[in-house]
């Protein structure tokens, strides 16, 4: 059961992060959602097996999200837009698995 919240958690939170960034314009409901729903995912759903892989998308879709999409014409702000709430969702999960991954290395 604690996977399959952490497996739910992850698919709410893109599917938010995909329609909020066509709808929604910095509605501070919608960030906070995104960031308990991430800090879901990090806590339940990301193993200490695919903790590198994680971090390694983690800071490819932050990265992601930083870039200037806005120049692609017509749908450019939607792609920017919900690139920066998926950045939004992932990067507590990223920081909890980090620690969880510095906590683990610590007991060692």
């Amino acid at each position: 059961m604690k996977s399959n919240i952490g497996h739910y958690a992850f698919i709410i939170g893109v599917i938010l992060a995909i329609i909020a960034g066509i709808i929604v314009t910095a509605n501070p409901w919608v960030v906070l959602v995104l960031v308990v729903l991430g800090l879901v995912v990090g806590f339940m759903n990301v193993t200490a097996k695919e903790t590198t892989p994680f971090l390694v998308a983690s800071i490819a879709l932050i990265a992601a999200g930083s870039a200037n999409l806005t120049v692609i014409p017509y749908v450019g702000s939607y792609l920017s837009a919900m690139l920066s709430y998926i950045a939004v969702f992932v990067a507590p999960a990223a920081i909890v698995v980090a620690l969880k991954a510095v906590k683990d290395l610590a007991a060692k």
